[in-house]
Formats: structure tokens, C-alpha cells, sequence
């Protein structure tokens, strides 16, 4: 008993430590949109303005340096409100949020294995970092490349954790507190071959048909993963296409960007609503996914399904069923009593 209550304890602390951590990265994610700022009205995190400039020109950190080499710069954190804040500052990894896709900077509990790793905050950033009320506190850094660093893309952000508890989170006993983030994003480049890469894979249809076929439309939702497979990040296109019996188009949309930059190395799911899906057909869904900046990366992938309206089909079935009972019921009646005849024959002839 006491190893099933520790194993259930650890179980329980994991998956509110992973809570927490999804919590206060809620506030660093970042659309892939045009680039603005990260602020979430109450503090924010940008590069350093220059010199004698109230804001910065630069809304991320955009580097580039060879293996081996150290870069400096400098990070912002603002202070909007009208109290003073603490926060803990602190230099992670990027990834996407496998459903979906969202831009994310990895929790402070996350150890960061590839650019957040290669940056060191300056000393006044150990602990904590106070910044008064309408107040900003400047924190230089520096970004030291590892000799062995891999040629492409390699991202990641500076993240201002407020160490105020602002809500809580409870299942039975254990309760866990709520922080807000924000972290502004840092993309790195190292020279070498660059090597673009996409693929989309698993391509699933789900059928939602109504009870009564036609009366309403079938609802289905295609589904399929985006794998960035190059060293360098992409920003998605995705063209759905699919077609019945005889070649007939039942669905067909153009390539559309995303809005999403997808990361070297990360997978994403994806999921596109199809409202009017066929209710009859036997059906081939083709993706196509490209990229923005790279004509010549093209990954297609396709499934096929048969569409039935099962209830009808059913019904059928059933109809069938009964009316191949009544046949075989009135042959049964119809031979036992040419039988009965039979023996009243031959008792007449005896």
C-alpha cells in the first residue's frame, strides 16, 4: 500500500509540475504573425533599444556567428504597471506545441539542450530581477557558439517569469500555483549547407454521418502531421485535395499559408474541418505541403476512405434479413404441407 500511495504522490507531482509548466508558458506563446513585441500588458521582453531610443526597432534577437565564435546583446525587460515586479529571467529552447503548432519557449523547469543553453545572462540576472513601477531593467548577455555547433537554425528566447502566484490550480490535496510569462524569441544562424526539409505524414479521416443519410450534412475532419526534417525553420503551405468515384472533386483547397513557423527537428499535428464530406463515395484525400522561400520543397501524402451510410446500410441489412426469413419460413410451410398431402394420398390408396 505505501508504494502504491509514493508511486501515486510522484505520478501526481509530475503531472502538475508539467501543468504548471504549460501554464506559464501560455503567456510566451507567440503567433507567427508580424513580428511585435512580447508584452502581455502588464510587462514585456524585447532587445535593448539603442542608445537614447525609448523602444527598440527589433520586435525579436536575429544572430548569426560560426562555431566557435561569441556574440553579445542585450534584453529588456519593461514594467508596465504602477507596481513594482520580481521576476526570474532565465534563457531557454524553442519548440512548437505538438498540437497545433504555436510558437512556445520551453518552462524554467525545462533544461535547454541546443540555444538556450548556449547563453549566459550577466550576473545582476542570477535570482531574481526587480523593476520598478513604469520602470525597465536592461540585462546584457552573451551567446557563446560550441565548436561542435550543427550548420542551420537553432532557436530559442529570453523569458521573464513573474514570481507572483496569480491563481491556483487544485485536484483533491495537491494544489499548484499559476505564473505568467513572457519571453521574446531568439533565432541563431550558424553558416554552413543549409538543407531545407518537410514532410506530411499520417493523413486520417474521422466521419461524423448523420442517423438518417442526406437529411443532414456529414461532418469529417482530416488530420495530419507536419515534420520539419531540415536544419532550417519553414513557414508551412498546405493544399487539400480529394476526390470520389469516376475522378469527381468533392473537396479542393488551394495552398494557403499557415501562419506558423515550424521549427527544425519538431512535429506538429494538424487537424482542417470538412463540414459537407460525402455520405457515399469511396474517397482519396491527397495534402500537399510546401513552404514559403523554398519552391522546390513539395511533400505530398495521401488516404483513402469509403464513405457509408451506415444507419441506411444497417436498415437494409436488417430488411433483407427479415424478408430472406420470410422466404425461407414459407418454403419450410410450404413443403411440410405437400408432405402432409403426400401421406394423405397414400393412407387414401391403402
Amino acid at each position: 500500500m505505501r508504494t502504491r500511495r509514493r508511486t501515486r504522490s510522484r505520478t501526481r507531482t509530475f503531472l502538475y509540475g508539467l501543468l504548471l509548466g504549460l501554464l506559464t508558458l501560455s503567456a510566451g506563446l507567440l503567433p507567427a504573425g508580424p513580428a511585435t513585441a512580447a508584452d502581455n500588458g502588464t510587462w514585456g521582453v524585447f532587445p535593448t533599444p539603442a542608445a537614447g531610443a525609448a523602444m527598440s526597432d527589433r520586435a525579436y534577437f536575429f544572430h548569426q556567428g560560426a562555431a566557435g565564435t561569441t556574440l553579445t546583446d542585450s534584453v529588456t525587460v519593461l514594467n508596465s504597471s504602477d507596481r513594482e515586479l520580481t521576476f526570474q529571467v532565465f534563457a531557454t529552447d524553442a519548440v512548437n506545441t505538438p498540437a497545433g503548432g504555436a510558437f512556445a519557449l520551453l518552462p524554467v523547469e525545462a533544461e535547454p539542450k541546443d540555444l538556450g543553453a548556449w547563453i549566459a545572462l550577466a550576473p545582476e540576472a542570477a535570482g531574481t530581477v526587480t523593476v520598478a513601477a513604469k520602470g525597465r531593467k536592461d540585462i546584457p548577455f552573451t551567446v557563446k557558439v560550441p565548436a561542435d555547433a550543427t550548420p542551420g537554425d537553432h532557436v530559442g528566447g529570453i523569458v521573464a517569469l513573474g514570481t507572483a502566484v496569480e491563481g491556483v490550480q487544485q485536484d483533491g490535496r495537491v494544489q499548484v500555483g499559476v505564473k505568467r510569462s513572457v519571453g521574446a524569441r531568439l533565432y541563431f544562424r550558424v553558416p554552413g549547407p543549409v538543407a531545407p526539409g518537410l514532410s506530411v505524414e499520417d493523413v486520417r479521416v474521422s466521419r461524423s454521418a448523420p442517423l438518417l443519410p442526406w437529411v443532414k450534412d456529414a461532418r469529417a475532419t482530416v488530420s495530419y502531421a507536419l515534420v520539419n526534417r531540415g536544419n532550417v525553420v519553414v513557414g508551412p503551405k498546405v493544399a487539400i485535395f480529394a476526390e470520389g468515384l469516376f475522378g469527381r472533386r468533392v473537396l479542393d483547397r488551394p495552398a494557403r499559408e499557415l501562419k506558423l513557423t515550424l521549427l527544425p527537428g519538431q512535429r506538429i499535428e494538424l487537424t482542417e474541418p470538412w463540414p459537407d464530406a460525402p455520405q457515399s463515395d469511396r474517397v482519396t484525400v491527397r495534402i500537399t505541403a510546401g513552404a514559403a522561400g523554398h519552391p522546390d520543397l513539395v511533400s505530398r501524402s495521401e488516404t483513402r476512405f469509403v464513405a457509408v451510410p451506415w444507419p441506411a446500410a444497417g436498415l437494409l441489412l436488417v430488411l433483407a434479413g427479415a424478408g430472406a426469413t420470410v422466404r425461407v419460413l414459407r418454403r419450410r410451410r410450404r413443403a411440410e404441407s405437400e408432405q402432409e398431402e403426400s401421406v394423405l394420398d397414400l393412407a387414401g390408396t391403402r
